[in-house]
């Protein structure tokens, strides 16, 4: 039996979980939401990507802020970042235009954080 010990970052409560890695229970947790994120952090784990793109044509601003509309698999977050240091938005944006649709096939967009 091995047992994985991690933080849950799901709510401000940052409760302390062990999952066993070979059976998925969940120990520590104080409400449902830790044991699917500790479940999901063993089988699964994925992140919101938060980061920037080059943006044309607004006075003052160079960098568009961006972030995926939902989280993506933990394993792709770099070649995300490559997919993105290859995008140039131009102005106007507004916030929640899409970016990148379907961002390397995970069926999650990218979009743009704030309005140009």
């Amino acid at each position: 039996m091995a047992i994985r010990k991690m933080i849950c970052i799901t709510c401000p409560r940052g409760c302390h979980l062990e999952v066993d890695t070979e059976t998925l229970e969940v120990k520590g947790n104080t409400c449902p939401k830790g044991a699917e994120y500790g479940r999901n952090e063993i089988t699964d784990p994925r992140r919101v990507l938060t980061s920037t793109v080059r943006l044309e044509g607004a006075p003052g601003a160079c960098r568009l802020p961006v972030k995926t509309a939902g989280p993506i698999p933990k394993g792709l977050l770099f070649k995300a970042m490559d997919a993105l240091n290859a995008v140039t938005v131009t102005a106007p944006v507004a916030v929640g235009q899409v970016v990148i649709h379907d961002l390397l096939g995970t069926g999650v967009d990218l979009v743009a954080c704030k309005q140009f």
